[in-house]
């Protein structure tokens, strides 16, 4: 599995990943014009000279390089809110008071506001069905990490991700079903639809703008704020081991929970190393020795280019500490782009096991396989 910048030749690929992930999955939406924009300014973005975050969007497939298949992808945001307001509710409360009566209430309630403007958002993260295994969800979610810690001066200090939020197969939002019903006579599809094509002014336009007092909402919307789709709840707890936090902010439609961590705090970001790389044959011996002092298991690892990125995942790698070196086998070098004396940016995934990447590590695997859905 080799993940790279998306090309104009993965429109085809992109268009599927669009119509598989179904409504809800707003960063991305069945329309060749709009999704041939959005890879061209991703080309744009990676080739862009950057001194601090602004307009760009990367984005990144996972591919077999073996079928030539695309088998997923995975986004970042450098800063958003810039183009379109970026809108949530947030469940907070207030207070109603009569020291006159002795009454005293406490009320949630939820207030649309634009507070994450500006932040880098990781996004549009899903792993086609077909091409489930492990390590591959893992993958395509760290990545953006280890892209981020080798440039980050192109994003914002606070990241967030957008979680999907409960919706049903045939395509409804509890908490939209009650939105609409109310107040926006529009389906959860067009709207989702509207979002991803950036067709968002209906949002001020027809959306309440007072505080919506959750108790006056149905029973269905009410258990649904701050909760995630079933299909990614491991996507969530894969964020949530990074740091990433709920602060109660949720989005407008189907109230799935954003969170956010500091870019500096993500534990991926924080625990990945700047290596020097030598590139070695396969046979060397001291790819089989695993030796004290000596950081082998399942590691990522990512070049430190932008336009000419490239990671991948292998048991087949050694790391020494103490000379902060990574021995790689030379046709893994070659095909992520590394050099003999060059750089790579490392994170174990999983600590050293007897059997190869396929079957290693079973259970973490079979985890994996469940990170399809993910955030928008």
């Amino acid at each position: 599995m080799i993940i790279r910048p998306i090309a104009h030749q993965d429109l085809s690929a992109l268009q599927q990943i669009a119509v598989e992930s179904g409504p809800g999955f707003t960063s991305l939406v069945n329309d060749l014009a709009f999704l041939r924009r959005k890879i061209q300014h991703s080309i744009e973005s990676f080739q862009a000279s950057v001194s601090q975050p602004g307009h760009e969007s990367y984005l990144f497939v996972l591919e077999d390089p073996v079928t030539g298949d695309i088998m997923g992808t995975t986004a970042i945001a450098a800063s958003v809110g810039l183009d379109n307001p970026l809108y949530h509710y947030h469940n907070s409360q207030v207070v109603h008071h009569s020291r006159a009566l002795g009454l005293y209430r406490r009320i949630d309630v939820l207030n649309m506001c634009n507070h994450y403007t500006g932040c880098s958002e990781i996004c549009t993260l899903f792993l086609r069905p077909q091409f489930r295994r492990a390590y591959a969800g893992k993958l395509l979610s760290k990545v953006r990490f280890l892209f981020m810690a080798q440039h980050a001066h192109r994003f914002a200090e606070t990241v967030i991700a957008e979680m999907r939020g409960v919706s049903y197969e045939d395509g409804r939002s509890p908490f939209w079903n009650w939105l609409s019903a109310n107040f926006v006579d529009l389906d959860f599809p067009t709207v989702t639809q509207l979002v991803g094509a950036g067709n968002n002014s209906f949002i001020a336009e027809l959306m309440p703008k007072y505080p919506l007092y959750t108790h006056l909402l149905s029973d269905e919307a009410q258990g649904v704020i701050g909760k995630v789709h079933e299909k990614t709840k491991p996507a969530l707890h894969l964020l949530e081991s990074e740091g990433f936090r709920h602060k109660g902010y949720v989005d407008l439609f189907d109230a799935g929970p954003t969170v956010e961590a500091e870019l500096s705090q993500i534990r991926t970001v924080a625990d990945s190393i700047e290596c020097q790389v030598q590139a070695v044959s396969p046979d060397m011996p001291v790819l089989h020795c695993r030796k004290t002092g000596t950081q082998g298991g399942v590691l990522a690892i990512a070049n430190t280019g932008v336009n000419d990125f490239r990671a991948s995942v292998t048991d087949q790698a050694i790391y020494l500490p103490q000379h902060n070196l990574l021995q790689v086998p030379a046709d893994l070098a070659l095909a992520l782009g590394l050099k003999n004396g060059g750089t790579a940016r490392i994170i174990q995934l999983a600590a050293a096991k007897t059997s190869a990447i396929p079957g290693a590590n079973e259970a973490s695997g079979n985890q994996q396989q469940e990170l399809q859905y993910a955030h928008r």
